[in-house]
């Protein structure tokens, strides 16, 4: 009773620090791309996990896995550092011996896009998989998949891919081609949460959905992530990626759930081993800690009007541009997709007057923040042009990365396309019509003086 009490003085007392130094809103000189909200509501949850001095996973992180799950219509829930890491133990779960025959194994291939951040590829590197890149529609700026199905070889085992800045992907044929050929399908959601394909939830629809929770996402912990499955299997198996690789399930500061710690026989260990020291697979520690999933709960129940107010930013500048169409391609929606957006994507057409670079620095110089579509084509980074990466594009024989020639880029042009000439700008939920009308107006000044 005590505890409680001086629990609620301390929570009191935050709240009141919060109203004045948090509370009044200031008004943006420059609108940033992305951004996030936070409420006292996170401050109080954070400082609740705080006074249970558990550091670690613990209440606050069993309750998200729950409530992000029954959220999104899932079995199951894994919360990780970052979307990156969900990529990673999404990826690594299929790489594991207890799969049977739908082990993925090095040198299977795993086909992406080119267009997209860098750490929905980099697993498949470095697991020692191939990466296939396909080329990108550019309205869409997802993958094409009108030829799709010619690129998947004996060797391809999975497909892998981000709905780019929460617009959806032809999830109808990438479906039909995965039950075809028996590929698996992550589904990067990082920039997509709320997004529907059918009616159906994206992130929930793929083997495997990642999520992440950066604050530049739709909720946020800081850092975080989640990779959700329907598949008990996986879920097992990505909890032992994300927990060191160990082959015991129980709950930090718990033992024995089992109740056959030391009664069983693994590898060439001896009988009994202690089974919370026995490790299944080449694991990480990726877990959260309490606060984040504090953070996170409290942001969760915001989701819904976070993800509106992004429709609706986006609907209002859409609106807004649409009059520059001569000069502008505007994002483009598959007729089944609902999408969630991350931000605004811009395209100019090729016959514009002027370049992409002169137009973001026009913009940035003014006061609109704006960003590349990540990587751009991540074929062209230091990342591959420094190192010797085993790769293929479309249909192409195996590929080295340090060798590839313009005559190779070109295999991609679409990808190319997008990198010389797709930005995109912020329509996160603290922007206002009064900062929307702001971006339009820059924008239409800026064409007006280069046409």
């Amino acid at each position: 009773m005590k505890e409680k009490l001086l629990r609620n003085l301390v929570k009191k007392a935050a709240k009141v620090y919060y109203d004045n130094i948090y509370a009044k809103k200031k008004e943006l000189k420059y609108l940033p791309p992305s951004g996030k909200l936070l409420g006292s509501e996170e401050l109080l949850n954070m400082i609740d996990a705080s006074l249970d001095m558990w550091l670690t996973t613990g209440r606050f992180n069993n309750e998200f896995e729950e409530e992000f799950a029954k959220y999104l219509g899932v079995k199951h829930c894994l919360t990780v550092n970052s979307g990156s890491s969900a990529n990673l133990v999404a990826l690594s779960a299929l790489t594991s011996y207890k799969l049977g025959d739908r082990q993925v194994k090095k040198g299977d291939e795993v086909i992406s896009v080119a267009a997209g951040f860098p750490t929905t590829i980099n697993p498949i590197i470095m697991l020692g998989l191939v990466p296939v890149f396909v080329d990108c529609e550019i309205g869409t700026c997802n993958i094409d998949v009108s030829h799709l199905e010619k690129y998947i070889t004996p060797k391809t085992k999975v497909i892998m891919l981000a709905h780019t800045m929460g617009n959806v992907y032809n999830l109808e044929k990438i479906q039909e081609l995965c039950k075809k050929y028996n590929l698996w399908l992550i589904e990067d959601n990082c920039d997509a949460l709320g997004a529907r394909y059918k009616s159906k939830l994206t992130g929930t629809i793929g083997d495997i959905g990642t999520f992440s929770f950066y604050p530049a996402h739709f909720i946020t912990m800081g850092e975080g992530g989640a990779v959700v499955t329907n598949d008990p299997l996986l879920n097992k198996i990505m909890k032992s990626f994300r927990d060191w690789g160990r082959d015991c399930w129980c709950e930090p500061g718990h033992d024995n759930t089992c109740n056959c710690r030391f009664e069983q026989q693994f590898g060439k260990l001896p009988f009994g081993y202690d089974h919370k020291y026995v490790y299944s697979h080449l694991g990480y520690n990726l877990k959260i800690t309490d606060w984040q999933a504090a953070i996170g709960l409290a942001q969760l129940k915001k989701a819904n009007s976070f993800i509106q107010k992004r429709r609706e930013n986006f609907n209002y500048l859409y609106q807004k541009l649409s009059d520059l169409t001569d000069y502008l391609i505007l994002p483009e929606i598959d007729k089944n997709a609902q999408p969630s957006w991350f931000g605004f994507l811009i395209t100019l057409k090729e016959n514009c007057s002027f370049t992409k670079q002169n137009m973001v620095e026009y913009l940035e110089k003014n006061g609109i923040g704006t960003r590349q579509l990540f990587a751009g084509n991540i074929l062209r980074q230091p990342s591959f042009v420094e190192n010797k990466i085993s790769l293929r594009i479309n249909d192409s024989e195996l590929l080295q990365s340090n060798e590839l020639t313009e005559e190779h880029y070109k295999m991609l042009p679409n990808t190319d396309y997008i990198m010389n000439h797709t930005f995109w700008v912020g329509i996160f939920p603290a922007l206002t019509s009064k900062d929307l009308d702001k971006t339009s107006e820059v924008i239409h000044e800026f064409v007006k003086s280069n046409v």
